[in-house]
């Protein structure tokens, strides 16, 4: 008979959307949540709803009493929490933080733990619906030698799929995600006011089949999946485009995104050189 991997006493600092979630997975996986910390009235009532029955104190008491610290907190804050809680930690715990930035060097003050960064790629909502999120989800998983079939186990439990990532690159990885996914957001809801200026009563309706169907061309063909009127050329369209936009905000982002097209157009050959110094040109004049 197998045996099962040992369990552990979990300690959670920071019960925001991403903590609070990871914590509950490790507790569905079997784990012992033992203690977590939440700053303000959100945080806990999200640490009660995902974490029933676990006691909430201070940072430095979670930090004690565990087996492994999941360090929940946000990015710019993560430097100063560690340093706060490294006399509270000792040889040998497991030290996990969620940040997408940050590698292994944000542990060091920590001195001799098993230090980890394992970063789901998802956005959470902060409630229980993101435990079926985590199935299959991504992890940037970053590790010590000591910690890397450890984090990979953790993920693994939780139903995420670890991929390493170098400790050098994850300021590149972090830029690559959070480039994707929330300007992906920021250009949606530019679309979606485009439409509504331009009258369309439902533009969500209108928007949702037509931006859903490029993002799988893009992530299956990427530069080969685009279409529209800088990929043919069409110079009096792209001008009429920036002229006829009202939304300053939208315009300035309209002339860079398009800028960036035909820089990766031209890069890939599907773009003629007049064509493109052309499009360079009235994407580059002044309103």
């Amino acid at each position: 008979m197998v045996s099962p991997p040992p369990r552990l006493r979990v300690g959670v600092i920071g019960t925001g959307r991403a903590g609070a979630v990871i914590g509950s997975a490790l507790r569905r996986a079997g784990h012992d949540v033992v203690a977590c910390s939440a700053r303000g009235d959100i945080s806990r009532v999200r640490a009660e709803a995902l974490l029933p029955g676990v006691p909430v104190t201070v940072p430095t008491d979670v930090a004690r009493s565990c087996d492994l610290l999941v360090l929940g907190v946000p990015d710019d804050a993560l430097p100063q929490v560690v340093e706060s809680l490294a006399p509270h930690v000792h040889p040998g715990q497991i030290v996990m933080h969620l940040s997408g930035r940050h590698g292994l060097g944000v542990l060091a003050p920590m001195g001799d733990v098993i230090a980890i960064a394992a970063h789901p790629v998802m956005t959470f909502t902060g409630t229980s619906l993101d435990l079926d999120r985590l199935d299959d989800c991504p992890f940037g998983i970053t590790a010590t030698a000591e910690g890397s079939s450890i984090a990979a186990a953790l993920v693994m439990e939780m139903g995420g799929d670890p991929v390493e990532v170098a400790d050098e690159r994850r300021t590149i990885y972090h830029a690559a995600l959070a480039h994707g996914a929330n300007h992906l957001v920021t250009l949606v809801a530019q679309t979606l006011d485009l439409l509504a200026a331009a009258g369309v009563a439902d533009p969500e309706r209108i928007a949702r089949p037509l931006l859903t169907a490029a993002l799988d061309n893009a992530l299956r063909e990427g530069d080969r999946a685009l279409t529209g009127p800088v990929a043919r050329a069409d110079h009096a369209t792209v001008r009429a485009h920036v002229t006829g936009i009202d939304d300053v905000g939208v315009e300035r982002t309209y002339r860079a995104l398009a800028l960036a097209t035909v820089d990766r157009a031209s890069a890939a050959g599907t773009l003629a050189t007049a064509d493109a110094d052309m499009l360079r040109s009235i994407l580059a004049e002044g309103p």
